[in-house]
């Protein structure tokens, strides 16, 4: 069988990935951003959770991808993601998903922390990491969306996408299309930027 034969067969097999998180809408997301790759996408196990004890978004994503990999032995893409405002010294940052402990109440704190400054420029920050089955850190790559906060929510039942004017679409983060999110988002410029080492990785390239 010729080499060309053997990389044919890998690519009808597609070989398996994980996304290291248990949010299905998180997955499908990725699924989707990574869909023109000749890949088998699954999530990583219902059990398993990982602390997010890191202090930067690499160190984050890289406690979730090393330990799908100790689980799943495959390779593995993770991200941790973050809204940073500027005048609020790019916070809420790596603790966005902690800031409070609702939807509402996330809503009601940021807006009471910008007030009615004039200065509400802000950014989608995400960095995606991949590793190999063994757990170890093949790449990672980072992707910002840059905005600015609205001085209240486009839609009822949002998260901080809600309030987060994104110029270029002329619309909020979280009305973005999925062929918006995967050009404009955050999370779909990380994916972008890492998917020549997934090629290489599954020797598709």
């Amino acid at each position: 069988m010729q080499n060309g034969d053997l990389k044919n067969d890998f690519i009808l097999t597609k070989p398996l990935l994980t996304i290291a998180s248990g949010n299905p809408k998180k997955v499908a997301e990725i699924e989707a951003m990574l869909g023109p790759l000749p890949l088998t996408i699954q999530r990583q196990p219902r059990d398993l959770e990982v602390e997010e004890t890191g202090s930067t978004y690499l160190e984050n994503a890289l406690l979730k991808a090393k330990a799908a990999a100790k689980i799943t032995k495959t390779w593995v893409i993770a991200d941790d993601s973050g809204l940073e405002v500027d005048v609020l010294n790019c916070a809420p940052g790596i603790y966005s998903a902690r800031f409070a402990k609702t939807n509402k109440e996330k809503l009601s704190k940021i807006l009471q922390a910008l007030g009615d400054s004039p200065y509400r420029s802000a950014r989608f920050h995400s960095v995606m990491t991949l590793c190999d089955p063994e757990g170890h850190p093949i790449k990672h790559a980072e992707g910002i969306c840059w905005g600015e906060m609205l001085k209240a929510p486009a839609y009822q039942g949002g998260e901080f996408e809600s309030l987060f004017w994104v110029k270029e679409a002329q619309c909020t983060y979280g009305e973005l299309t999925q062929e918006q999110l995967s050009k404009l988002g955050s999370r779909g410029k990380a994916a972008r930027a890492i998917a020549p080492s997934l090629l290489k990785a599954f020797q598709l390239d």
